[in-house]
């Protein structure tokens, strides 16, 4: 597999991206590569209806729970009911891959909220109650060897209140938005009525690499084990956010979808330089597709190495 455009984004990047569509006009949007909700929780704030998708269950997870939901929110006898026995062991884990990425103790607690969280009212309360689960699986994992003797000597349950005390509210406006884990390509064609296409392009990774699971373990909380990754990746194959063999692959598959998106009036291309795509192949295929507007840059270089450019287009 070779998806990881789903991984997180500093603030500071968000803030670009943010930048540049405050300069466009639009209502609504398409994300065929969600991720992290933030960019759309922030253009649903600005009464935007957003459209957003992503292959992997956890990016559509947390876009339920944050784009897609109102109105509903966790109550304490949710957050209770959901953490009840969580550290009390089974017969046996319902999911063993959890003993790849946390100790036994830590295991079971994942194990037992993800099996609680079945028994939850409603699927807006689910996918929070599972967005909780992913943030305090994060902060675990957040600590190495070295520094695992700073993490607070909390239990993971405290530590999942403290998250959804934090968590935003839901909020509701007049457009509706639509959360799903969609086919890129398929999202897109189906987008109808829809303004703006904004297509964060996911890193391309080679054939003849090792397969790298981006965040691998949130999908495998989620799906309950780690067996499903090769039909996940032949599911995928040929198509933006697989592996490929050369650069002219990679582009050949992002001009693809741009003409399956040939009937959304504006596009916005977002792409991190990575020695291996560079920005001028990424404008250079977009103008075969369709004339550039204007051409956005941010030099991230000295925090983490990168450079970002967003590329807007329009019919």
């Amino acid at each position: 597999m070779a998806y990881v455009a789903s991984a997180t984004f500093p603030n500071g990047w968000l803030s670009f991206e943010l930048n540049v569509l405050r300069r466009l006009q639009f209502s609504s949007v398409a994300l065929p590569f969600t991720g992290e909700p933030n960019l759309g929780v922030h253009l649903k704030r600005w009464d935007v209806r957003v459209a957003a998708n992503d292959p992997l269950s956890w990016a559509h997870t947390k876009a339920t729970a944050l784009i897609e939901n109102d109105f509903e929110g966790l109550s304490e006898e949710d957050i209770e009911a959901v953490l009840d026995d969580a550290y009390v062991p089974r017969e046996r884990l319902d999911n063993p891959a959890l003993s790849n990425w946390f100790n036994e103790t830590d295991a079971w607690w994942f194990d037992n909220v993800r099996f609680n969280a079945e028994r939850t009212g409603s699927e807006y309360k689910r996918a929070l109650v599972l967005t909780l689960g992913l943030m305090v699986g994060d902060y675990v994992l957040s600590f190495d060897a070295s520094s695992r003797h700073l993490r607070e000597p909390f239990s993971l349950s405290r530590v999942y209140r403290e998250f959804a005390a934090a968590l935003p509210k839901p909020s509701k406006t007049s457009l509706r938005s639509k959360a799903t884990n969609q086919d890129p390509r398929t999202f897109v064609a189906e987008r109808r009525h829809t303004d703006l296409l904004f297509l964060r392009l996911p890193v391309p990774v080679l054939l003849q690499t090792a397969p790298q699971y981006a965040l691998a373990w949130r999908e495998e909380w989620l799906k309950g084990g780690d067996d499903f990754w090769d039909e996940f990746e032949k599911a995928r194959a040929g198509k933006l956010g697989s592996r490929v063999q050369s650069k002219q692959q990679y582009l050949g598959l992002l001009e693809d979808l741009l003409h399956t998106a040939a009937h959304l009036p504006a596009w916005a291309i977002a792409h991190t330089e990575n020695g291996f795509i560079s920005t001028d192949d990424v404008v250079e295929t977009v103008g075969r597709v369709r004339k550039i507007d204007a051409i956005y840059a941010k030099d991230f270089s000295d925090l983490l190495g990168v450079k970002a450019a967003i590329v807007t287009a329009s019919s």
